[in-house]
């Protein structure tokens, strides 16, 4: 890394300034919005629509999708939600839009049209100041998609993702002799960002595998030219303390609402596993 002032930090040609910038970009994509809307004082409401160049694992058009850099919310949705969205979006704080017991004013709208609330999630990106090199207790090495072919299972199912394994392309593995005990992965979700997720082995936590191979994974995603993203629950503690120490930092918020068909039938299968 190249600092060229107290407060900018350079790498490959990226600041978190455009880092940041590029993400709004994409977020802007998906949601079929201006770039400009999530740095506006007041809420957007925009209609949802079908873009070859949002990231490829969304759904859409979206009939309620909540998105926050911070600043405001811009909801993308069906234009029959229109009323219900904006009425509450105006009614409280953003921050509280995105938690109960608010979230229940929102869910008890949606009910009414066959929708809840589905997914939420945390967006955080790289710090130029804090993302660095760091030392793993293990060998490591690059994997490439050719390599990935035998690691479709369960214990990699958040570095790899089996139904999109089209997308999957760059990884870091760290191994103990001939046994691979952690996996950072990346997809190629959309043209200028790639998500990063990662899986240690049980019994091989709490080492400092996790964060030694999502921060040389960051780095090498950036060294191609992309902008790393990570995603978690904001209740999964261990995958944020994870993003944090690794050099990442809070960038967004995104919330979306489904059909309650398509929310049984997930939770069926995830009892079922």
């Amino acid at each position: 890394m190249a600092e060229t002032g107290a407060d900018h930090m350079l790498y490959n040609g990226f600041d978190n300034e455009n880092i940041l910038h590029i993400a709004m970009e994409q977020s802007a994509i998906d949601a079929n919005c201006q770039t400009d809307d999530f740095l506006r004082k007041e809420n957007v409401v925009v209609s949802s629509a079908v873009d070859p160049k949002a990231r490829k694992y969304l759904s859409l058009p979206h009939d309620c999708h909540l998105i926050s850099y911070g600043n405001n919310i811009v909801a993308s949705i069906n234009e029959k939600y229109r009323d219900i969205v904006t009425d509450y979006i105006d009614q409280f704080p953003v921050e509280h839009c995105f938690e109960t017991p608010n979230l229940y004013v929102l869910n008890d709208g949606l009910k009414k049209n066959g929708l809840h609330i589905c997914f939420m999630a945390e967006y955080f990106l790289p710090d130029l100041h804090a993302l660095k090199p760091m030392k793993c207790p293990y060998e490591t090495k690059l994997l490439y998609p050719e390599n990935f072919s035998s690691l479709y299972i369960p214990q990699w199912s958040n570095a790899l993702c089996e139904k999109r394994k089209e997308l999957d392309v760059l990884g870091v593995g760290a191994y103990d002799g001939d046994r691979l005990v952690g996996l950072a992965a990346c997809s190629n979700d959309c043209e200028s960002m790639w998500q990063i997720g990662i899986d240690v082995l049980p019994s091989y936590r709490r080492q400092g595998i996790a964060c030694a191979l999502t921060s040389c994974l960051a780095l090498k995603i950036l060294e191609h030219g992309k902008v790393p993203f990570y995603c978690a629950a904001w209740s999964n503690i261990r995958s944020v303390r994870n993003t944090i120490k690794s050099g990442f930092r809070p960038a967004w918020v995104e919330m979306t609402a489904k059909s309650i068909s398509i929310i049984e039938k997930m939770n069926e299968c995830q009892v079922k596993a």
